[in-house]
């Protein structure tokens, strides 16, 4: 009997460390009522840097579809040996590596890409940053990606205008955040009581 609650014990340490991956991407309110932790470092994020909820959570449901350790994929020589990724981009808000580096200098040398906390503080810090040097409001949620896709250099140069592709994923990006706002207006109530009830 020992035994078998040792075992039990050890099961549900182990499944309580998995990483949790919302089946159902294109709602808010259903993925912050499975692991309302996201929607308190949601909140957090946005209380740091002024950015909005339902834009930080579209840019990463574009990035990323919410998985912890998502990867550009990689190209095989003869379907054998690996060549490198076509980019540095990793974790929930694919930041890439010169990007990230900017980020842990000022002050977040402790955060990883793959801990949701702090990519989605990665992504209002980004914001933040384009909004202070570039001008663009927090709320131009389509800007605000073409920013954060080509870097803030590519987008002074306007970049994004050789690339029609890229200006129908921020449509798209702007659209899912728009969905995103919709939708958290009908459970942001319940999910702050969510939170409110740790303490």
């Amino acid at each position: 009997m020992i035994k078998i609650l040792l075992l039990i014990a050890i099961l549900l340490s182990i499944s309580g460390c998995a990483t949790y991956q919302p089946s159902d991407t294109n709602n808010i309110c259903n993925i912050f009522m499975g692991e309302t932790d996201w929607y308190e470092d949601a909140v957090d994020a946005q209380k740091k840097w002024k950015t909005p909820i339902p834009g930080m959570m579209a840019f990463m449901h574009q990035e990323s579809r919410f998985f912890a350790n998502a990867q550009p994929d990689r190209d095989w020589f003869l379907w054998i040996i690996p060549l490198p990724r076509k980019s540095s981009a990793y974790g929930y808000a694919q930041a890439q590596d010169p990007a990230w580096d900017e980020y842990t200098a000022d002050g977040h040398a402790f955060d990883v890409r793959d801990d949701f906390g702090d990519a989605i503080n990665f992504i209002g810090w980004y914001m933040n940053g384009s909004s202070r040097t570039l001008g663009i409001k927090k709320s131009d949620i389509y800007s605000q990606y073409l920013a954060y896709h080509e870097g803030r250099g590519g987008f002074k140069r306007k970049t994004y205008n050789k690339k029609p592709w890229l200006k129908k994923v921020a449509g798209k990006v702007k659209r899912q955040s728009q969905r995103y706002q919709r939708q958290l207006k009908t459970c942001k109530a319940k999910l702050d009581d969510a939170i409110d009830g740790w303490f």
